[in-house]
């Protein structure tokens, strides 16, 4: 038996360009300091390897 679709397709991306359009904010590095202190967080007190770091 075939498989029902979600929804009909002759309503497909109608709704994305119904919403409205909201600016992203700046993206900001974190100060280098900080960032050397999280780095340092993560794989010396956490002891995370590589490709193990969330954020």
């Amino acid at each position: 038996m075939p498989r029902g679709t979600h929804g009909a397709l002759n309503k497909a991306g109608k709704v994305r360009s119904l919403t409205p359009k909201v600016e992203r904010s700046p993206r900001r590095s974190p100060v280098p300091r900080i960032r050397v202190r999280n780095n340092y967080k993560k794989r010396y007190v956490l002891g995370r390897k590589p490709g193990q770091n969330p954020t």
